[in-house]
């Protein structure tokens, strides 16, 4: 029997799947951003244990990631209007040149052993700072890449190189953790940021934004206009934040969750991180293979469902083989999940309105983190991490039901 006809439908299967690579800019920005991605990584896997080993205080893990998204919540706004009115590509420099500089002042800190928890504490703000201007010119400048007809694909595969990072990272992490020490954990993430620099200096921007001598509230207040306007944009917002909020404070509580539920160390985390990066990955190449998806938001709100059994079923879970696959599913179906919802979002607005509109929906997704990482760390040590967790994720699977039931306008996109 001929087996060409299975290579010829392997090969359109890999050429669909990956199929925004073959635009030159997109391909050297998703190299630069993956680079960069394994980086930050790295950085949060020693930041992480070193907050809680430093601390043993769940509040402390909580703030640490509060406040590393507490600027995107206010500023982020602000930079979606400067996102549409000066060149993106300026901005994301500005952006990546604040990251690359906090990187280095926390290895000098280590390096020096002088450091504190304040300073984690206060370069996590700084950090937030430049992404809250880095996000909405990123989110902008990335349709502008590829053909409109490949958005989806280009998305997904956005969201396959920053769980990328959330796999090697960690790797990388770990490993130097333990030979090298945590000083060499920043260092490497400050490296990293010449990759998407440098790429950001290659790219031939197409679209730049028209000066403006608007105020900016007048500005932001067109944004806004336009959410309202839209049917199901609001519902779109109000679902990213709710999902954000339940679904990524497990990341802030799997360091005490190794120590507390399986008595084990950064090995046992590393390898939780993995899985839940290696299902990301997997979610983001479903999403890119399978293309535009027949009633979008409905799918995307069944999987948001699964989403949240999945959590349920991790916190409940002791047996670790259990526990790494529950986790595993916990990637697949928040990437999915998440990169159907922005690709709704990017596909109802056009560039020169793009920069405000993905700021607010980036500020409900991104403000959703850091709010619910808060939360956990108040409620954990009251009821514990495995019931708070577990609650967390069958609020989610309520929410969803809730969407795609009874109030159906993401049901309807």
């Amino acid at each position: 029997m001929s087996t060409q006809p299975a290579t010829l439908k392997n090969e359109a299967l890999i050429q669909r799947v990956f199929r925004a690579l073959t635009y030159r800019d997109f391909r050297l920005m998703w190299l630069g951003a993956c680079t960069s991605t394994i980086g930050t990584f790295v950085q949060q896997f020693a930041q992480s244990w070193l907050v809680f080993d430093l601390t043993k205080d769940y509040r402390y893990s909580g703030l640490d990631l509060f406040l590393g998204q507490l600027p995107i919540v206010l500023f982020s706004l602000i930079g979606g209007v400067f996102a549409d009115r000066m060149d993106r590509r300026k901005l994301l420099l500005m952006s990546q040149y604040i990251q690359m500089s906090s990187a280095f002042l926390l290895t000098a800190l280590f390096y020096f052993g002088v450091v504190k928890v304040w300073h984690i504490l206060a370069l996590s703000f700084v950090v937030g700072l430049g992404q809250s201007f880095g996000g909405p010119a990123y989110s902008a400048l990335l349709p502008t890449l590829v053909a409109t007809e490949d958005l989806n694909n280009a998305i997904a595969m956005n969201s396959i190189q920053f769980n990328l990072g959330r796999i090697i990272g960690p790797v990388i992490g770990g490993a130097a953790f333990g030979a090298l020490g945590a000083t060499w954990c920043f260092a490497l993430n400050g490296i990293s940021f010449i990759a998407v620099i440098a790429s950001l200096y290659a790219i031939h921007v197409k679209f730049v934004p028209a000066k403006s001598r608007e105020s900016i509230l007048h500005s932001m207040k067109e944004g806004f206009r336009f959410i309202l306007d839209r049917p199901g944009m609001l519902q779109l917002i109000v679902l990213s934040f709710c999902m954000s909020a339940l679904w990524f404070p497990v990341a802030a509580a799997l360091p005490g969750f190794v120590q507390e539920v399986f008595k084990q160390g950064p090995k046992t985390y590393t390898l939780l991180l993995m899985c839940s990066g290696a299902g990301s990955v997997a979610g983001g190449l479903i999403v890119a293979a399978k293309g535009k998806v027949h009633r979008q938001g409905r799918a995307a709100l069944m999987i948001v469902t699964v989403l949240g059994a999945a959590i349920a079923g991790f916190a409940l879970s002791r047996r670790f083989p259990l526990s790494c696959g529950l986790i595993f599913l916990v990637g697949v179906t928040a990437m999915s999940s998440a990169s159907l919802l922005l690709s709704l979002a990017q596909v109802s607005v056009g560039d020169e309105m793009r920069g405000r509109v993905m700021s607010v929906f980036n500020l409900s997704f991104r403000s959703g983190m850091p709010l619910g990482s808060l939360a956990l760390g108040l409620l954990i040590p009251v009821f514990g991490v495995s019931a708070t967790l577990a609650s967390s994720g069958s609020i989610l699977v309520a929410l969803a039901l809730y969407f795609l039931i009874l109030h159906r306008g993401v049901a309807a996109l």
